[in-house]
């Protein structure tokens, strides 16, 4: 948490607040998603966290996936896979602490480094993306339906 975060806290409590958050999502080579089950709840989610003061939402990223797990990635190969708002991100965390984000995620499919988990994420893997996990956090339940969503158009339609 930073000290913005923290600071912000000490004044309003567990009230809720609206949190600017920016998340990555990491393809390889398969087309396989990189997700983390998260230290503070056990459920599956995205890579990313909360902006800092004076933090682009590239720069958000890039900091956020070193961090949680290891990776390098460049910020002139992200683009933009979503924006989610409202009452679908609205989220509790186990200390009760409440918020609405308002969540960017960025997409990327090159990356650097070693893969390895940190105090943030318990476990790290690559999911394909008819087969991801059903214990996911509130927020990132809007990005499984898109992930979803790309799978189908991906899969080539029957032939009648």
């Amino acid at each position: 948490m930073t000290n913005y975060i923290q600071s912000l806290r000490k004044k309003v409590g567990h009230q809720p607040i609206i949190l600017c958050v920016c998340g990555c999502l990491i393809f390889n080579e398969s087309g396989q998603v990189l997700l983390q089950r998260r230290g503070d709840d056990n459920l599956w989610g995205n890579l990313g966290g909360s902006m800092e003061l004076g933090e682009t939402v590239y720069e958000t990223v890039c900091r956020e996936v070193k961090e949680e797990s290891g990776l390098n990635i460049d910020i002139q190969d992200l683009s933009i896979f979503g924006i989610y708002s409202g009452e679908s991100q609205r989220h509790i965390y186990p200390n009760g602490d409440e918020v609405y984000m308002v969540n960017i995620v960025l997409q990327t499919r090159t990356y650097s480094g070693n893969l390895r988990e940190s105090s943030e994420s318990q476990e790290l893997c690559f999911f394909n993306l008819d087969n991801l996990p059903s214990q996911v956090t509130r927020p990132f339940q809007d990005v499984k339906n898109d992930l979803l969503q790309l799978q189908r158009q991906a899969k080539p339609s029957p032939a009648s």
